[in-house]
């Protein structure tokens, strides 16, 4: 049996772990997330309790875990990735397993191998986040739902609980998947017993996470920036359901090869899995984000799970009817799929892939750091830039910080008022900007001053914009230079920035 489970996921692990580490360090650049993460780890474990007691305390215990890995192996953008490579390669496995238990192993294999190369799992399995992880803890409480309605026992149950709990604990929109769980519940009935198990496993789950559902309400205001949901994101779900519910019609997805012959779960089969875990997540939170916006695939990326499955079953019967055996079609069906999503694969393996990338912006401000006197943030979380790298910061005030980061409990520190920011500003001669490119980003009172004394005061020299980030040096206009070194020294809240670790350089 062991034997034959570790053939069944073999190839998936491996296709996982291979694209997972294929230019994992994305030609060295690291997005503002991760540069959460990075900050985030270095800090002791108190000051993290300390931190998601006012900031991403949906993040808490992947921080604590980062942490830990951080401690052992050291800080470098490889370690901040490589946990999701191998949570990544474990949901790969475990989808085969859940699969071939459902279905057959030919299934499963596929299903297993569709996961690896879907584009949006390909992309999470190389970032310092906790989505991978998340992915990994739902397909492993999936499995664990399939293995108790085959055969009850508390020891399995106690199991679907940890693991839906510990998914929860790492982001608890990973309860959509438990909500889909409970559609399979349904239209399996699988009998009074295994309901009664599944809703004590179930319900203990919800009960642990709802201290940290609750924490969380407090700090809604760090998803204000998810904008409503567009057209494209729209269709994307309406396509990815579709199919799903087109390939649920096959015969592969209807019929369970390990269950058929045990009367109370006969109507477990992988269309009742993989449906629901395709369709509720994503559905569940569009419609949500009709009244509040929160759509963003990464929250329910372990419902590519549920399309994975099918698309195995696919597979199997496309097999059949054309009278190939799987382990033929399976490899070439990986390579057509990898050569046609070449151009994606090798854009998600590059600087451009993300948003933005801190490290290139505080190479810039290196460059230019000997010819200013203090450094500003527009908005204050790009102050991430000096979080991550120090040293190329060093022997620059930051004009506006009041309270660094880690004192205060925070991922950008508390910064001064309005009044101190300009008197701060208007005592330096030069000063380097770094904030987002295109238009103003002053959305904050404070940061309406930065922009405004800059204008008023300041000349700027040069400016940079490089993968995501705007970095420009402002001079003092002449006639307004302050007198001396020395009396700058005396004036605003200017204060060094909290150096949390070594660049990953």
């Amino acid at each position: 049996m062991r034997h034959g489970r570790i053939s069944i996921c073999a190839g998936p692990v491996v296709l996982a772990l291979a694209l997972g580490l294929w230019g994992i360090t994305r030609e060295h650049s690291m997005w503002r997330d991760e540069a959460a993460t990075w900050q985030a780890a270095h800090r002791p474990l108190a000051e993290i309790g300390h931190m998601v007691g006012q900031v991403d305390v949906v993040h808490g215990l992947y921080y604590a875990l980062m942490h830990g890995v951080f401690a052992l192996f050291g800080d470098s953008l490889v370690t901040l990735r490589l946990p999701s490579v191998l949570a990544t390669a474990a949901a790969c496995g475990l989808t085969a397993l859940v699969g071939a238990r459902l279905s057959d192993r030919w299934v499963g294999m596929g299903a297993g191998l569709a996961l690896a190369v879907i584009p949006a799992v390909q992309e999470h399995a190389q970032e310092g986040r906790s989505y991978a992880l998340v992915l990994a803890f739902v397909v492993l409480a999936t499995w664990l739902l399939v293995g108790a309605l085959e055969r009850p026992d508390g020891r399995r149950w106690a199991g679907y609980a940890a693991a839906t709990l510990i998914a929860a604990l790492l982001n608890w929109f990973s309860l959509l998947a438990l909500v889909a769980h409970t559609v399979t519940m349904v239209y399996v009935r699988p009998g009074r017993t295994r309901c009664v198990g599944w809703a004590l496993a179930a319900s203990g789950a919800v009960a642990a996470a709802l201290p940290l559902i609750l924490a969380s309400r407090a700090q809604a205001s760090q998803v204000s920036w998810i904008k409503p949901l567009g057209w494209s994101t729209v269709f994307g779900v309406l396509i990815t359901v579709t199919v799903a519910a087109l390939c649920t019609r096959l015969p592969h997805a209807r019929v369970s090869q390990s269950m058929r012959e045990e009367a109370p779960p006969a109507r477990v089969n992988l269309a009742a899995f993989a449906l629901p875990l395709c369709a509720v997540p994503q559905v569940g939170l569009a419609l949500v984000s009709l009244v509040k916006p929160l759509y963003i695939t990464r929250y329910v990326l372990f419902s590519y799970v549920g399309l994975a499955l099918l698309i195995g079953a696919l597979l199997a019967t496309i097999a059949a009817r054309l009278r190939t055996h799987a382990r033929v079609l399976l490899p070439v069906a990986v390579a057509l799929a990898l050569l046609a999503l070449l151009p994606i694969e090798l854009r998600l393996r590059s600087e451009q892939s993300r948003v933005d990338d801190v490290l290139t912006a505080a190479a810039t401000v290196g460059h230019v750091r000997d010819a200013t006197d203090g450094v500003l943030y527009i908005p204050a979380a790009r102050r991430d830039t000096a979080l991550v790298s120090p040293r190329e910061f060093a022997g620059l005030r930051d004009l506006a910080l009041a309270q660094g980061p880690v004192e205060s409990g925070t991922l950008k520190g508390i910064e001064a008022g309005p009044r101190d920011i300009e008197r701060a500003m208007m005592g330096a001669r030069r000063i380097v900007l770094v904030t987002d490119p295109g238009p103003s980003q002053a959305d904050s009172a404070r940061d309406r001053t930065k922009q405004r004394v800059l204008d008023e005061h300041f000349v700027r020299r040069s400016d940079s914009v490089e993968r995501g980030r705007r970095v420009s040096v402002y001079e003092r206009r002449e006639r307004e230079r302050p007198a001396s070194r020395a009396a700058r020294l005396h004036e605003g809240p200017a204060a060094s920035v909290q150096g949390l670790g070594d660049s990953p350089t």
